[in-house]
Order: C-alpha cells, then structure tokens, then sequence
C-alpha cells in the first residue's frame, strides 16, 4: 500500500476557493473511483488557515502512478499554479 500526504500551501486567503474548484472539477469523485484508490480525503489545517491536506491511499504504486497520467490530474495541475505559492509531498 501506498499513502501520500499532499499539503497544498494556497496563496493567501485562497485555501477555501481552491478547495470550491476541486470539488466542482470532481478530482474527489474521479479519483475515489480509479482502480487501487482506497482513500482520497480532504483537510482544512485548523492552525494553518491557507492550507490544505489530500490524505490518498493507493494497493499500489503503479495505480498511483496510472492516476497521475489522467486528465483531471493534468487539470488539477491548472488549479495548482491558479491556487497555490507550494504543494509539500510526504510518502509512506
């Protein structure tokens, strides 16, 4: 199995407007329904207002790995340099 953390750092005050055009794109939804994808959820930081943290888990790699070559990532992509100053990766 495998589990990344992703922290999206938003630009500030964007957090809740990245997080609005996610869920309208349907990265959740798209995502929970790939092969291998156990878990894809979403955080607000409690001390970290312009924060956001995707918890995903995956049976393995190469299914991750299958995720990121889809179009709603590349679009999720879009949303990213829109949304955020970083994206901080942490892997298990």
């Amino acid at each position: 199995m495998l589990t990344w953390n992703v922290t999206y750092h938003c630009k500030k005050g964007q957090r809740e407007a990245f997080y609005r055009a996610i869920c309208d794109l349907g990265v959740r939804d798209n995502s929970r329904s790939e092969e291998g994808n156990l878990r894809y959820d979403y955080y607000f930081a409690a001390e970290a207002p312009d924060d956001l943290l995707l918890v995903e888990s995956w049976t393995e790699p190469a299914l991750q790995q299958a995720h990121c070559t889809t179009e709603i990532f590349a679009k999720l992509q879009g949303l990213k340099a829109e949304y955020c100053e970083s994206v901080e990766i942490d892997k298990f």
